[in-house]
């Protein structure tokens, strides 16, 4: 019995498991209801890429950056990021953050950082562009970045400024971690002369030299602003000053006594010519230049940096100033004379002219027209004045007169003209004088003079001309008759309005 119960039992079970398969069987075919609705599974995210609003501003020490979001799928690929005029591209950094959303969703979400670094400060165009995400193309318009440069603290970090990804992830940079390298840079003062007279131009420069090793860790820092205060303090109250050009950008090469190669940025220039026997003192400069920190440790492609202040300073630069010796109150340079003639025959009545040339150094604002002196049996007019300046620096100044010789016989033009001048070269008085000897031919020519029979329309004006005197306050007159003719006219303005009304 027992093994019959056995053997029943075991083909109950087959039994049993039999109609389960044919109930699960049933339950499939279409149009069966289901015996109960399975919970949902939870619903797989689309992947979205979406440009990340770039920073309108950013400090000169802090990277400018251009990011894209992609949630809900890997990365596959993406494009290159665009390159930025006055940015040097930095490191690309891969963020990935998940979320849990209610209902146990959750969200993974990946940024895609592109660091630039700015050169220097200023206003830059991002231009418009577009990246290419997981086969999506995100377009951006554009726009403008302002790069400045704040205060910083000894963290690295100007206060007020935003904290990029990086700083989320790692924190902010640590100085300990960074070492300032050594540089070479200085500033200086430099004048051409140490002892000038009075009048005698002096030519004064502001340089910062550096090695060209040192441009990788520094850079200007507010320097609109800096040269503002740098070219006040540079003025002088008793000296004729005559600004140099805009300075270029570009530096100059320059070798030392040694043989060390320097780079070297003019960052003001002028001359100056002193009007007293005061000297000049220029005071002690200082310039404040952005320099970077470096990694001690850096690895392979990091390129972080910390920016610091440092002053230069340059020592303060005097420059004596000489009286003039009597008996003084002429140009003070050191001239010579280039003169010239047009033709080679000159005859009576016939115009020619006569170029009265000073080419040296020395202030041209001084050097007036030399004064003719009248000769009978010559007219001259002018003169045309025309400035020059030459390529070493030095000027020429040109005084153009037109001349019409009445008489014959030999010109003698130093009779005519002649400029004293004082050499602070030879500390002594010259005076320029024509060399030019002219010899006019032809026959007396009186000057003619004006006659009502020579111009008709001298003797008609003659004739229509008013002889009886006028009185000297006829300009009051008209004042006054100009006073009660509006007078009169607001007294009937007033009148018509009064009646209108």
């Amino acid at each position: 019995m027992r093994h019959f119960w056995k053997r029943i039992g075991g083909a109950g079970g087959l039994l049993l498991g039999w109609l389960l398969s044919l109930a699960l069987v049933a339950h499939s075919q279409p149009g069966s209801p289901p015996a109960q609705a399975p919970a949902p599974a939870p619903a797989q995210a689309v992947g979205v890429a979406t440009l990340v609003p770039p920073p309108a501003t950013v400090a000169l020490a802090e990277p400018f950056t251009l990011a894209f979001r992609l949630q809900g799928v890997p990365l596959a690929g993406h494009s290159a990021f665009p390159d930025i005029e006055g940015f040097r591209k930095g490191k690309l950094i891969t963020t990935k953050t998940t979320r849990l959303l209610p209902g146990s969703v959750r969200r993974t979400e990946l940024t895609v950082t592109q660091q630039y670094l700015p050169y220097t400060e200023g206003d830059y165009v991002v231009p418009a562009f577009s990246l290419t995400v997981n086969g999506q193309v995100l377009r951006s318009p554009g726009g403008r970045v302002q790069v400045g440069a704040g205060p910083l603290d000894l963290t690295g970090a100007p206060p007020g400024a935003s904290v990029g990804v990086l700083d989320q992830l790692l924190g902010k940079p640590k100085p300990k971690y960074f070492y300032e390298p050594p540089d070479a840079a200085f500033l200086v003062l430099e004048a051409d002369h140490k002892q000038v007279y009075v009048g005698q131009g002096v030519h004064v420069s502001l340089y910062f030299y550096l090695k060209p090793a040192d441009q990788a860790v520094l850079n200007f820092y507010d320097f609109n602003n800096q040269l503002t205060e740098l070219l006040r303090q540079l003025r002088q109250p008793t000296t004729w000053e005559v600004p140099a050009p805009d300075p270029s950008a570009l530096p100059d090469t320059v070798r030392q006594a040694g043989g060390q190669v320097l780079l070297r940025f003019r960052l003001a220039a002028g001359t100056y010519y002193p009007l007293t026997a005061q000297d000049l003192q220029f005071p002690a400069l200082s310039l404040t230049m952005t320099k970077f920190k470096l990694l001690k440790k850096p690895e392979p492609g990091d390129n972080e940096r910390l920016a610091i202040y440092k002053t230069y300073a340059a020592a303060p630069l005097r420059v004596s100033v000489r009286a003039l010796p009597a008996p003084g109150g002429v140009p003070v340079g050191d001239y010579v004379l280039h003169e010239g003639v047009s033709g080679t025959r000159f005859r009576t009545g016939e115009a020619f002219t006569y170029t009265f040339g000073v080419e040296g150094a020395g202030n041209p604002a001084t050097l007036a027209p030399p004064l003719a002196r009248p000769r009978a049996g010559l007219e001259l007019f002018g003169p045309d004045i025309r400035d020059e300046t030459l390529p070493d620096g030095r000027f020429r100044k040109s005084f153009r007169y037109r001349l019409v010789a009445h008489r014959p016989g030999p010109l003698a033009l130093d009779s005519l003209w002649q400029l004293p001048f004082f050499n602070p070269q030879t500390a002594r008085y010259d005076t320029l004088r024509p060399e030019l000897r002219l010899v006019v031919s032809g026959a007396d020519r009186p000057t003619p003079l004006a006659s009502a029979t020579d111009d008709p329309f001298y003797g008609q004006a003659l004739a229509r001309a008013d002889a009886r005197l006028q009185p000297l306050d006829v300009y009051a007159q008209v004042g006054r008759y100009a006073a009660v003719l509006l007078a009169t006219l607001l007294v009937v303005a007033v009148v018509g309005w009064w009646r209108a009304g």
